[in-house]
């Protein structure tokens, strides 16, 4: 094991999308309970200084395995395809007539059914992106395409945050 190791070969996985969630988490607890600094205060500051910093990278490590899109991007940034969410924005003229009409329904939602409707469409549209950077990555070793629907997944992320709080505004005003 090294520092430098990426977060499938530190946890000893398989370096893809597909994961078992539960498999994580068990070797997330086995590496975190194996690196944690307070077994080594017998052996110094240094020895400490270098647990803390095993340790803060096997937690970095568990949270991009864990949540699917944190892998999804992390592993197009290992196969060549950073997602560059800051610099490339741009998305399909379908996809951002989607975002528009989901908008302009949000805006016109008057009470949480509307809202929670609209939710529910969005997710639908997640899993599909999710299974789709999935399939991108694991079958048709395209990392572009995966990137492409990552960032896609980026956008409804943000998108669903708004949705939570206009559900809190409307639940503030009830």
């Amino acid at each position: 094991m090294k520092l430098d190791d990426d977060d499938f070969a530190l946890f000893g996985l398989p370096a893809q999308f597909e994961q078992d969630t539960t498999e994580i988490a068990a070797r997330w607890k086995a590496l975190a309970a194996k690196v944690h600094p307070d077994r080594f205060t017998a052996d110094g500051a240094a020895s400490q200084r270098l647990a803390m910093q095993w340790s803060l990278r096997v937690n970095e490590a568990y949270q991009r395995l864990k949540d699917p899109l944190k892998r999804a991007a992390y592993l197009c940034e290992l196969r060549g395809a950073p997602i560059e969410a800051h610099e490339n924005t741009s998305m399909p003229a379908a996809f951002l007539m989607e975002q528009m009409e989901w908008r302009e329904s949000l805006e016109e939602a008057r009470d949480s059914a509307a809202i929670l409707a609209i939710d529910r469409e969005v997710a639908a549209r997640e899993k599909a992106l999710l299974a789709q950077a999935g399939q991108a990555l694991d079958v048709r070793q395209q990392p572009a395409e995966a990137a492409q629907a990552v960032r896609a997944l980026m956008f409804l992320s943000r998108f669903r945050a708004d949705i939570d709080r206009r559900l809190d505004t409307l639940d503030a005003t009830s």
